[in-house]
């Protein structure tokens, strides 16, 4: 990942050799020490404490290793793969874990969770560990969602490479079911999600290429594979639009998202943002601008027009989440871009519904206003309320190549951004990284909610101190308690669980969905939830952030002496099921009613 380059920053060039120096110092500062859990426990209402170790976790992200023609930059060209995601496979009740590896020869890892505060890695056991093959690729991502309705999750499995399917064999084992799918041979994939966009209830498949799909990255014929401008590249990867016909086969409608444009796709989700009963669709891209794909009923999509005020402005898309921050009942948009202090400042973007015309959107980007603009070199992202006060809050992860601590790639990385098109899009043009460090050992974000549009950095008051290079990021009440936990994969790094040892003085309640005329994992279906006079809305997703999926266990934070008034599901089918006063400090599981009024 690379960022978009306003063309006007190249002028700057000259001036980042006298920014290197402060640069390097930055880099170079060690962290403030964590407040004790104690004080952050009382001052913030949690605190996260990394457990992977004591937990059975160790795993460590390998990252692929591309054609020997590009060495000189392999730490830019093969910065990505680490992704997480959140299953209970065989529906114990307990939330595993499934973590991606990205070398040939290594090796994916599904942890089981054990219901004791331990976990076990069960994929060689289950046949999803062996995934990252020379004839085949490696793993890139991954996203559970049941296409058969057996109600068991099924895995999309996507890579740069060849993608796989996964059928779940009643939480016993995986069998792999590629071939006849209708999944491409060979394309260079980094996002995917499962939805319904036509309803019919059946999951179909949404996911894009970074790389063109010509591409073998490990056998290239030359160099001519990076983007041919920081801004507008239309050299990148395709999307792809698979129907779901619920037997395991799948029917490619990519022609329905409209003309087709090959950008370098980042990170995906898909939510009904205009109350349609089909989900729209959000596409995150590097080098360049932003997608808005607005669902016509389940026939196509179209992109959102200017008024909307998404996609016209280029920079380097990497995370969507959806999150109702403000408990509006209408999610707003986080896109997680790049800042670098005194030489880049494009900022993250948190697009915020605004009072429009029934059936129209118009988005205002308030992440400066909000506080939640300024997040490094920024990569997955999640909205979950941390503190269970009844406001959605905000992780976030960064950091892109963490090597020589006194040495900053910077200056030469400007030098190349300020090329033409044949420059930039030829690796051969790019100098050699040599060890040197761009944008690395950053310090995550943790941002708190205050529900009424502020939010406050944390992170390292509530132990979140490492600076490893993050990547993808999953929420998951791992220990069944009440509160969401944090799960962190690392670019050539470790996966890090933060157990949350939240107060518990707020209350909270959980919602699990299991569709009948809807999709089985009731991915689409939202939950609108009322207390104490507030109203939270969230959605079931089939993977949302950068290359993540939090558990579909639908989890409300809602302060203290919480009274419950209703919870309110819309299932994907067009069903409204009315739960009335539910009971708050426990978990609830809810079958789609087929009776119910539409």
């Amino acid at each position: 990942m690379r960022p978009s380059l306003p063309v006007r920053v190249f002028l700057w060039v000259l001036l980042l050799g006298l920014l290197a120096v402060p640069f390097v110092m930055r880099q170079q500062s060690a962290a403030p020490t964590a407040e004790s859990e104690a004080t952050a426990v009382e001052r913030y209402g949690f605190y996260l404490q990394e457990v992977s170790a004591e937990a059975g976790i160790q795993f460590t992200h390998e990252a692929p290793l591309l054609d020997p023609k590009l060495e000189h930059i392999m730490p830019q060209v093969a910065s990505m793969g680490a992704a997480v995601s959140v299953v209970d496979f065989d529906r114990d009740g307990w939330q595993d874990i499934y973590v991606t590896n990205s070398r040939h020869g290594t090796a994916n890892a599904l942890y089981r969770n054990l219901g004791d505060g331990t976990f076990e890695d069960v994929a060689a056991q289950v046949g999803l560990a062996d995934v990252n093959q020379e004839s085949t690729g490696v793993s890139m991502g991954a996203v559970w969602g049941d296409y058969d309705n057996d109600g068991f999750e099924d895995l999309f499995l996507y890579k740069w490479g060849r993608s796989e399917l996964f059928h779940n064999d009643a939480g016993q084992g995986f069998t792999r079911v590629t071939e006849g799918t209708g999944l491409p041979a060979w394309a260079n994939i980094n996002a995917g999600i499962w939805f319904d966009y036509d309803s019919d209830g059946f999951l179909d498949l949404f996911f894009g290429g970074y790389y063109s799909e010509e591409l073998n990255l490990w056998d290239l014929e030359d160099t001519r594979m990076m983007p041919e401008s920081f801004e507008y590249a239309q050299n990148g990867g395709r999307k792809y639009l698979l129907r779901g016909h619920g037997d395991g086969t799948f029917e490619d409608q990519t022609a329905l998202l409209g003309p087709e444009t090959h950008r370098w796709m980042m990170a995906a989700a898909a939510v009904d943002l205009r109350g349609t009963g089909y989900p729209d669709l959000f596409v995150a891209n590097d080098y360049g601008v932003d997608e808005l794909l607005l669902n016509q009923g389940g026939d196509g999509f179209v992109a959102a027009g200017e008024d909307a005020g998404i996609g016209f402005t280029p920079k380097s898309g990497m995370n969507v989440a959806f999150g109702d921050i403000l408990n509006q009942g209408q999610p707003a948009i986080y896109v997680s871009n790049i800042t670098e202090s005194g030489i880049l400042m494009q900022g993250n973007n948190l697009w915020v519904p605004q009072p429009s015309a029934e059936g129209t959107l118009r988005y205002q980007n308030l992440a400066s206003a909000m506080g939640v603009e300024q997040g490094g070199w920024s990569y997955g992202a999640q909205f979950g309320d941390l503190n269970n006060d009844g406001a959605l809050d905000l992780f976030l992860t960064n950091g892109y190549v963490s090597a020589d601590r006194k040495a900053s790639y910077w200056y030469d990385f400007s030098k190349v951004a300020g090329g033409n098109s044949s420059i930039i899009g030829d690796a051969r043009h790019w100098p050699a990284m040599e060890g040197r460090s761009l944008s690395g050992y950053q310090q995550k974000k943790v941002w708190l909610n205050d529900g009424v549009g502020r939010f406050q950095e944390v992170a390292q008051a509530v132990g979140v101190t490492h600076t490893t290079d993050g990547r993808s990021v999953a929420f998951a009440d791992l220990w069944n308690r009440g509160v969401l936990d944090v799960i962190v994969a690392h670019q050539r790094g470790p996966l890090m669980v933060y157990k949350n040892q939240a107060a518990e003085t707020a209350s909270w309640i959980t919602f699990d969905l299991e569709g009948q005329g809807s999709n089985r994992s009731a991915i689409g279906a939202t939950i609108e939830l009322h207390w104490n006079g507030k109203q939270q809305v969230q959605t079931v997703h089939g993977g949302s952030g950068f290359c993540a999926q939090n558990q579909r266990r639908l989890h409300f934070g809602l302060g203290p002496n919480a009274q419950v008034e209703k919870a309110v599901v819309r299932w994907p089918s067009g069903v409204v099921q009315e739960i009335p006063a539910p009971e708050a400090g426990r978990h609830h599981a809810i079958k789609e009613s087929t009776g119910a009024s539409a």
